[in-house]
């Protein structure tokens, strides 16, 4: 008898909603062709630097403590708009933290003031905040996490072609940073952006926001449930699987 994937096994013990969420999820993937959600992008090879968190430490040791990762850096467009047009940009982050997974960060442009960081904030440029918008929780605190555009990085521009020029002329940089839901941004690290990966590489890398994540983090807020369902779909849909083996894992 052929073991269930750990795919398979979570299906099978969600609910009728979740199952209906994946679903439909999955039909949208297939008529799309390709990712249901942020499905133009350049993918690119990274270099993650962490400082460790200033002040009170936060209690997540990849966040906490000073280290240096090989990581995957996927910029993108939210809808197919024509380049250049205001539109709520995204940013996945994989860091291959050598901990039997990697630690997926996925965020969204946004404002950088706490009233604005809980929003997906249209815009034109590449550079800029994003931030997680639903959190994360600790188990000290609720937690936002973000990266910030570097002033002393070159801009990266307002089409995904002007991103991949800007990775090949120079080392893109942007800053992470950690917050409560009122604090200020913390700087903690710094992701370089490397060599931009082909097409077809793009096209396999994929992310699990909810289950890849680092010791002592765990996704929070009402919405978090809906986008579990919501990538297990577009995984379906793509017949991507959730494999173990850390940086290798091909999630979403």
């Amino acid at each position: 008898m052929t073991r269930p994937t750990p795919e398979e096994s979570a299906r099978h013990a969600a609910g009728p909603a979740a199952r209906a969420v994946e679903r439909a999820s999955a039909a949208l993937g297939r008529l799309r062709r390709g990712r249901l959600l942020h499905p133009a992008g350049a993918s690119f090879a990274a270099h993650v630097t962490i400082w460790g968190t200033p002040g009170p430490p936060v209690g997540v040791d990849l966040l906490d403590n000073p280290g240096e990762y090989a990581g995957t850096v996927r910029l993108s467009r939210g809808t197919p708009t024509p380049g250049g047009w205001p539109d709520v940009l995204g940013l996945a982050l994989r860091v291959h933290s050598g901990a039997g997974h990697p630690f997926d960060l996925l965020v969204s442009s946004s404002g950088a003031p706490p009233v604005l960081r809980n929003l997906p904030l249209p815009r034109r440029g590449f550079s800029g905040t994003y931030s997680t918008i639903m959190g994360y929780r600790t188990d000290r605190r609720r937690l936002w996490l973000a990266a910030l555009a570097d002033p002393e990085s070159v801009d990266l521009g307002r089409t995904l072609a002007a991103v991949t020029a800007a990775a090949r002329a120079d080392a893109p940089r942007l800053v992470l940073a950690v917050a409560s839901a009122v604090g200020p941004w913390r700087p903690v690290g710094q992701v370089g952006i490397g060599v931009p990966l082909d097409a077809r590489q793009d096209a396999a890398l994929a992310f699990d926001p909810v289950r890849n994540l680092p010791a002592g983090l765990r996704a929070a807020g009402p919405l978090t449930w809906l986008r579990e369902q919501t990538y297990r779909g577009s995984r379906r849909a793509r017949g991507a699987t959730v494999q173990s083996g850390g940086s290798t894992a091909t999630t979403v």
